[in-house]
């Protein structure tokens, strides 16, 4: 077994997860990673496939990713192309990643401008989930989480998004009760379409990237790091959202729900001061970009969404001031 974990996780619970593998019989070779969203690079997965060469694996060796989302894509994209592919496990110790990164086997590693632009489709053979690593996440890091679990509530799930509403007290406290109504609630809607649309053939899976097209230039423009991608994701979801406000597919309601309750789970609600044509530029690299044109995934009510092409720039333009709260 080769366990991938990254510096923060290594001292939490990197040795335990160790001798607990050994119990069972393994032979673990234990290799940490940088923490943080740099890790994601072509240089920390070329040490990774010489640690792996160096330890002996081979196609009957597991890689267990342990950590989050950072973890979970490069541990997964070494596996997905080491001896064209070896098993691989996920042991997700954030929200985000145990909503959203860990289920649905997309694996990769970013390019300088682009976000998740070199990667593979590989699933894992199990994801094991443990709500009381929760407890020992940063406040920022529980934040970004409950990003994607509200984007599950807009883009699939009208009552769930009620649910979360209803029950923001709880789940700001991490009571292990919500968690597991939320955890279960949001890998059953995400596996839900993954199984519909694996490989983003049919263009189903694309609404899982609902606030993703701002959120990920917002990312790449402001270095990756230093807005985390849940806070960059929430943001997003309000351009996303107005932006279907000005194009008249919904009113103004559904917008503002959303910054309620992102604003109560202690989420940002604005956009930053940044410079728009670069957001637009950055833009250009995502991956539901259609022969040259923009798509987005844009509400059609509480629960449902559609992929939008032919998006007029200024529109785009409009709905990012709106969210930083500039007059233009």
């Amino acid at each position: 077994v080769i366990l991938i974990t990254d510096a923060n996780v290594a001292g939490l619970h990197g040795d335990r997860v160790a001798e607990s593998l050994r119990s069972g019989g393994s032979s673990v070779e234990l290799v940490v990673v940088p923490a943080g969203e740099a890790s994601k690079s072509t240089q920390e997965v070329d040490r990774l496939w010489q640690a792996m060469l160096a330890a002996g694996a081979d196609r009957k060796t597991t890689v267990v990713a342990l950590g989050g989302g950072v973890v979970g894509d490069l541990a997964g994209f070494a596996a997905a192309s080491f001896a064209r592919g070896i098993p691989f496990v996920q042991i997700p110790t954030t929200l985000l990643a145990q909503v959203d990164s860990s289920v649905g086997g997309k694996v990769g590693i970013n390019l300088p401008g682009a976000k998740n632009m070199v990667g593979a489709f590989w699933q894992p053979h199990y994801v094991l989930i443990d709500i009381d690593v929760l407890q020992t996440l940063p406040d920022r890091d529980y934040r970004c989480g409950l990003a994607e679990v509200v984007k599950y509530g807009v883009i699939l799930d009208a009552d769930f998004f009620a649910f979360l509403e209803d029950h923001i007290g709880a789940i700001n406290r991490r009571e292990p009760v919500a968690l597991g109504r939320i955890i279960a609630r949001s890998c059953q809607l995400k596996a839900d379409v993954v199984l519909a649309d694996e490989r983003e053939t049919s263009g189903l899976r694309a609404i899982l990237n609902y606030g993703h097209t701002f959120g990920h230039a917002l990312e790449a423009i402001t270095g990756y790091g230093s807005w985390l991608h849940g806070e960059a994701i929430a943001v997003g979801m309000l351009c996303a959202s107005r932006l279907a406000e000005s194009l008249g597919r919904v009113d103004s309601d559904i917008t503002k729900r959303q910054e309620k309750l992102l604003k109560n789970l202690g989420l940002p609600t604005q956009l930053p001061q940044v410079d728009l044509d670069a957001m637009i530029q950055a833009m250009q690299f995502d991956k539901k970009m259609d022969q040259g044109n923009l798509r987005f995934i844009l509400p059609d009510r509480m629960g449902a969404v559609s992929s939008v092409g032919d998006v007029p720039v200024e529109h785009v333009r409009a709905a990012m001031v709106s969210t930083s709260g500039r007059s233009g």
